[in-house]
């Protein structure tokens, strides 16, 4: 355990929120959180990591005559958070998280591959650090500096590193817009994006501000920005900067700025994809709002691209790349007669086109014996939850029902996933919910 493993956590600067104050610290002081990553806790968390659910609730009581009501709410939840970060930390057993921060933090997977454009041995910083999913990974590449005004995250997040066994990081409690980034080879960092409970997009409102990012920039322009994927970005950091969309499980997570050395195609954007299984991850790059031209007839086969190539509007790219055209103009659905094997699509085999009609699609999937029914749509004003409870799907098989236009009609096209479903698990659209 490195000396320089340990927090720092001077008297609160200025325009930082106190312990009370912190939005993960709100009902609980900064103090039992140092509790809770000390040794003390140890025994305790051990105890709840061997509990199921239900035994929990139980042991709670047994523990609140040795802990007390907050510690047990704090051992507890531990318990539950560190299940569901399981799928985005390897070590999610060892590590340390509130609610919300496990939420916005990047996962092991992305903040690897973020990690391998940062220089070897350069000194790093890393803004807005939270409990330390992109502060870990860039600790594997050189020194590093994570910095956050949030002292219950300065906490969690020296506590990661120091179970991980990463002695080149160091945390700090401050303000990321007081840093003097000129000190650094490179930065990054990943704005507040709910300022006052709300999730927003606008740069403008996140904290540090567009403003404040743009100082921070004029200091040191080798920088990564990690932000939501809907974001909307100023002209000049279009042709100065490398736009990434990052996804997986389905999901688009994060969109990803990079300036200077950092960008590998500067005023270029790019979609990463990683699917279960594979060793690395798929890309595709080029010029967004491609044309697509419109099919003239239904295809064998139906395919979706990934949300990240969505969010980056490489949509016409992936279609150029394999030769697939569009089920109507403007409406994210590709067809064709082949079947493709890409992390970037979802590919659908067409069983039968329907009109949208509950009596049609319910003889459909009864005869069929489908009893579970993914329903998808684009293009349409419809609740795909309120469809299947109009249908009631019940039987042994499973179907996909995607409803969309087709030649200037509503149709529900009934097909089957070719491949695995790239959805979430419930513990996934809990944990993950940030990116």
């Amino acid at each position: 355990m490195g000396s320089d493993m340990t927090p720092i956590i001077p008297g609160p600067p200025s325009d930082a929120r106190s312990p009370g104050d912190s939005p993960h610290a709100s009902a609980l002081g900064v103090e039992e959180y140092q509790w809770l990553v000390s040794p003390a806790a140890e025994r305790w968390l051990d105890i709840a990591a061997g509990a199921d659910e239900k035994s929990l609730i139980k042991m709670s009581l047994t523990l609140r005559k040795d802990l007390g009501v907050t510690r047990t709410h704090l051992v507890i939840a531990q318990a539950e958070l560190r299940r569901r970060a399981s799928i985005k930390f390897q070590h999610a057993s060892r590590m340390f998280f509130t609610r919300q921060l496990l939420e916005q933090a990047t996962d092991d997977q992305i903040a690897g591959y973020k990690a391998q454009r940062w220089p070897v041995d350069g000194r790093l910083a890393d803004l807005c650090c939270g409990i330390g999913g992109d502060l870990m990974a860039l600790a594997q590449r050189g020194p590093v500096v994570g910095i956050d005004r949030d002292p219950v995250a300065v906490v969690l997040a020296a506590a990661n590193c120091r179970t991980a066994g990463l002695t080149r990081a160091k945390v700090q409690l401050a303000d990321a817009c007081g840093q003097d980034l000129a000190a650094f080879e490179a930065w990054h960092v990943d704005p507040d994006r709910r300022v006052e409970g709300k999730r927003r997009t606008r740069v403008e409102c996140h904290e540090p501000d567009l403003d404040a990012l743009e100082r921070l920039l004029a200091q040191n322009h080798q920088a990564a920005l990690k932000l939501a994927p809907a974001a909307g970005l100023p002209e000049r950091w279009l042709e100065a900067a490398e736009l990434e969309w990052i996804g997986n499980r389905g999901e688009c997570r994060q969109q990803m700025v990079w300036f200077r050395d950092l960008a590998r195609d500067p005023g270029r954007r790019s979609a990463t994809v990683f699917a279960a299984g594979a060793t690395e991850p798929r890309t595709v790059h080029g010029d967004a709002r491609r044309e697509i031209a419109t099919a003239e007839v239904l295809g064998r086969y139906v395919f979706e691209p990934h949300a990240a190539v969505l969010a980056a509007d490489l949509t016409g790219v992936l279609a150029d790349q394999h030769a697939l055209q569009c089920v109507s103009p403007g409406i994210a659905y590709l067809t064709g007669d082949q079947t493709l094997n890409d992390p970037a699509l979802a590919c659908f085999e067409v069983t039968e086109v329907l009109p949208l009609d509950p009596k049609h699609l319910r003889e459909a999937v009864r005869v069929r014996a489908i009893g579970n029914l993914e329903v998808k749509k684009r293009g349409v004003k419809i609740d795909p939850e309120e469809v299947r409870k109009q249908i009631h799907p019940r039987g042994d098989h499973q179907a996909t029902l995607i409803i969309t236009p087709l030649k200037k009609k509503i149709v529900a096209i009934l097909a089957q996933r070719v491949g695995s479903a790239p959805g979430q698990t419930p513990a996934d659209s809990d944990a993950d919910a940030e990116e």
